[in-house]
């Protein structure tokens, strides 16, 4: 629809919005046969408050704010978004048709095209709200934010207030969350774009299958990234090995020269899926409280690592040992309520079902081997070999133990803390572990290297005597870790607890990457970026 005037056109497309509207309402959101509306309810209720006039556009002209918006759009990805969920490629289209018509004899006169673009912007301005605020991964059973929902009076009101500051930066720092983390991250992505390898390299199959074509494409692998000279010609396993550990080395992982299943799933990792991870992180930081506590400990199981976190200051740092892939450290949200020094290990029913039951059917002497009792429902001390082993498949009347000592699973201090699952943190008799890359290795549990700092700190925290200098809960602990004798200290100034899975860090303008120890990128992005 052609307008003879830059007013005609105002009011034509005021005509058009109002046509358009009400076809989309009739067919499944759609404006034309390429183009849906995702936020059509929100659009509608724009539209009747500004009486169906261009909200981005007027008279032939973008406005600032409309220039503004299809920047942000066109740039998404800096925000770990995706442009082409915001109609970026329709919008470009129509503003390069404008662009091309400098006499203003054609497209920049049709109403029509300006119609359909003024509601595209808006109906990408709804989402991007939405997913700079909330992201785009549904609430999950851990998730702390109270608005898992944004009204359409809510969007209105970003909307209204865009109006009046004429800043979508603004807006957009205002939707954003507060955690340094989350901007951190977010500051490396330019530079991970600009550097990103987009060939698409040869996927190298699991172990278990055909060996020739296993190392055959294990070879190619290598050989596109330039860690093997050839694959022309085969290479040998030394020379395979090399290569494995100089892609190990670049990658900062442990070399070994094996391609294990962490190194297997990093070659098969393109920078692409790498974006993919720093939109699903970015969004987890969207699932965390707007505000988090003054005091917190943060452990992030794939990066191996706690940090003990004061007035947004890491106060303490330390690596971690977490759970295996079978046996899953769970992801929660709790506050730690209590120290145990020499702590007794019992242990839980599916380490006792997998590992414990398939040992003593076959020799009842392997639990004192390992420093296990076994004890009864009275509390009493049973004799494995007067046990009939044979009558038992899910689980034992019994409780297995390991008593307290330098030797204990535990080490010398446990940390406490309420969850369903029978997990905590804690030291280990196997501190050798922290030397390792790659740590996911434990039953479940959260191994702490820097037990000790993170255990003055909590008690310094809970003592009613800091402001005079004194620390008797510190004093006692220190005996009882002497003396190697098992307490018990209540914790009231409780340290609120989060153990989450992030997957990518930002570390001095760099991203920082970690392996999906547990695949649950990739079943975020199966469920919701499938075809990014």
């Amino acid at each position: 629809m052609i307008a003879q005037s830059p007013q005609e056109l105002q009011q034509k497309a005021t005509d058009l919005i109002r046509s358009i509207l009400e076809y989309a309402v009739a067919d499944n959101n759609t404006i034309d046969d390429s183009t849906t509306l995702n936020q059509l309810p929100f659009v509608q209720m724009l539209y009747e408050k500004i009486q169906f006039s261009l909200a981005w556009s007027r008279e032939e002209k973008w406005q600032p704010l409309g220039d503004s918006l299809y920047d942000l759009i066109a740039n998404a990805k800096l925000y770990g978004l995706f442009p082409e969920d915001y109609h970026s490629r329709e919008l470009s289209d129509i503003r390069t048709k404008f662009s091309n018509d400098s006499a203003g004899k054609g497209d920049r006169k049709n109403a029509t095209l300006w119609s359909q673009a003024d509601l595209m912007l808006t109906d990408a301005f709804v989402r991007l709200i939405k997913d700079l605020k909330l992201g785009r991964l549904s609430p999950d059973s851990i998730t702390l934010r109270k608005d898992s929902v944004l009204t359409n009076e809510f969007c209105l009101q970003q909307y209204n207030s865009l109006q009046q500051s004429g800043s979508l930066a603004q807006l957009v720092q205002s939707l954003e969350p507060e955690q340094p983390g989350y901007h951190l991250l977010k500051a490396g992505i330019k530079k991970c774009l600009d550097s990103a390898d987009n060939r698409q390299f040869t996927k190298v199959p699991p172990r278990g299958g055909n060996a020739d074509t296993f190392k055959l494409a294990l070879q190619h692998r290598l050989y596109e990234e330039g860690f093997i000279a050839s694959d022309s010609v085969r290479a040998d396993s030394v020379q395979l090995s090399k290569a494995i550990m100089r892609f190990q080395k670049k990658k900062e992982i442990t070399a070994d020269g094996k391609a294990g299943e962490g190194t297997i799933r990093m070659l098969n990792t393109s920078d692409h899926d790498k974006f993919i991870r720093i939109a699903i992180t970015l969004d987890r930081y969207k699932l965390l409280p707007e505000k988090m506590p003054e005091k917190y400990i943060w452990v992030n199981l794939p990066g191996f690592y706690l940090q003990l976190w004061n007035d947004d200051s890491v106060i303490i740092v330390s690596k971690i040992v977490c759970g295996k892939p079978q046996t899953r450290t769970p992801v929660l949200t709790s506050a730690i309520s209590e120290l145990i020094t020499y702590p007794q290990w019992t242990m839980p029913t599916s380490i006792i079902v997998k590992e414990i039951l398939p040992a003593v059917k076959k020799n009842p002497g392997y639990l004192a081997r390992k420093g296990f009792s076994l004890i009864d429902s009275k509390g009493d001390e049973a004799d494995p070999y007067k046990v009939n082993w044979s009558k038992y498949s899910k689980g034992i009347p019994y409780k297995v133990v390991q008593g307290s000592g330098d030797d204990n699973a535990l080490g010398v201090m446990k940390f406490n803390f309420s969850n369903k699952y029978a997990v905590y943190l804690h030291d280990t008799n196997q501190r050798y572990l922290f030397g390792q890359a790659s740590r996911a290795m434990s039953h479940g549990c959260v191994r702490v290297q820097e037990w000790q700092k993170m255990a003055y700190y909590i008690l310094r925290n809970d003592s009613t005597l800091a402001d005079k200098g004194s620390y008797p809960l510190i004093d006692s602990m220190n005996t009882w870790l002497k003396r190697k004798e098992k307490h018990s200290i209540k914790i009231r100034n409780r340290i609120p607890l989060f153990i989450r899975y992030f997957t990518c860090d930002g570390k001095n303008g760099n991203i920082v990457f970690y392996d999906d120890i547990y695949g649950e990128d990739n079943k975020f992005r199966e469920k919701y970026f499938a075809g990014k």
